[in-house]
């Protein structure tokens, strides 16, 4: 009704799609995305503009190869270092194994990744871990909302991030700043593009072929660390002790009393000094 009101034009959802099959592989969407879980593929970012099928969505491939084409291309580069934390980390394994002859060593800061299921629904088993179902705590709540029902969460980002300057001019108001924090700018600007187009289609969509990334990077030695917090309830630490199994050379650094985002953000000086200290281990490499 809202696409209708302001749009002129009212927007299917993708279930009423039919040519958007179950596929799981890293350059296609998710099976999540397939007609069976309904993402919405409309940008409700601008006023006026009539609602148009994507052929595409933003998936894995799209990510690692704008990477390519913006840093590792044009910079030339013949080696580097990795550092990704949270979704940012299934990006950076695909990108690690595509050049495991360049990478001199990956850091994984609370990576998702999480064992593959045994009936091979591995973009579904995700999706229940980092979106499960709760009413409580509200993050939680919030969080399957807007990674499981498509026209809830659509009304909600359509207040949230179509207005987000308006948000953020009232709570420059009334906290009586210049500038908000990021987190905040990217909470109201970017919550349904990452709960819908990334989430699904890099954490969930990938899923099955982390397995694969990490012996890539087995058979091509480079160095691996892991950063994880105890505490962090997006992406439980037994992720890390996952990557383990399967990297049995990975450094594991099990951070106390830390959560998903302050892992980080409680400890930056310590992060650095931790990153230096991988780099400085991984120099002779190349």
């Amino acid at each position: 009704y809202l696409d209708k009101f302001f749009e002129g034009k009212a927007s299917a959802c993708q279930c009423l799609r039919s040519n958007y099959g179950i596929r799981n592989e890293e350059n296609e969407v998710s099976e999540n995305q397939s007609n069976n879980y309904r993402l919405f593929a409309v940008d409700l970012l601008g006023f006026g503009r009539s609602p148009k099928p994507r052929d595409k969505l933003y998936t894995l491939r799209d990510h690692f190869e704008m990477i390519e084409k913006s840093v590792i291309s044009q910079f030339d580069l013949k080696s580097f270092h990795l550092v990704a934390h949270s979704m940012g980390c299934i990006i950076a394994l695909a990108l690690a194994a595509k050049h495991p002859n360049i990478v001199r060593s990956i850091t994984l800061v609370a990576p998702p990744c999480f064992p593959d299921s045994r009936d091979g629904a591995a973009s579904l088993a995700v999706l229940k871990r980092v979106a499960e179902k709760r009413l409580w705590p509200l993050p939680t709540f919030g969080t399957a909302i807007m990674s499981w029902y498509e026209h809830l969460g659509r009304c909600l980002c359509f207040f949230i991030c179509r207005h987000h300057r308006t948000w953020e001019n009232i709570l420059k108001l009334l906290t009586q700043r210049r500038e908000l924090h990021f987190l905040i700018m990217d909470l109201t600007k970017h919550t349904h593009q990452s709960a819908w187009y990334s989430m699904h289609n890099v954490i969930c969509g990938a899923a099955g072929h982390i397995d694969g990334y990490l012996e890539t990077l087995v058979k091509s030695g480079v160095k691996v660390c892991v950063i994880h917090g105890d505490r962090d309830q997006t992406a439980p630490v037994e992720c890390s002790h996952y990557i383990k199994t399967k990297v049995p050379d990975a450094d594991i650094n099990i951070i106390s009393k830390a959560g998903h985002k302050t892992v980080i953000f409680r400890r930056t000086k310590e992060f650095t000094r931790s990153l230096e200290r991988v780099w400085a281990s991984s120099a002779a490499r190349l």
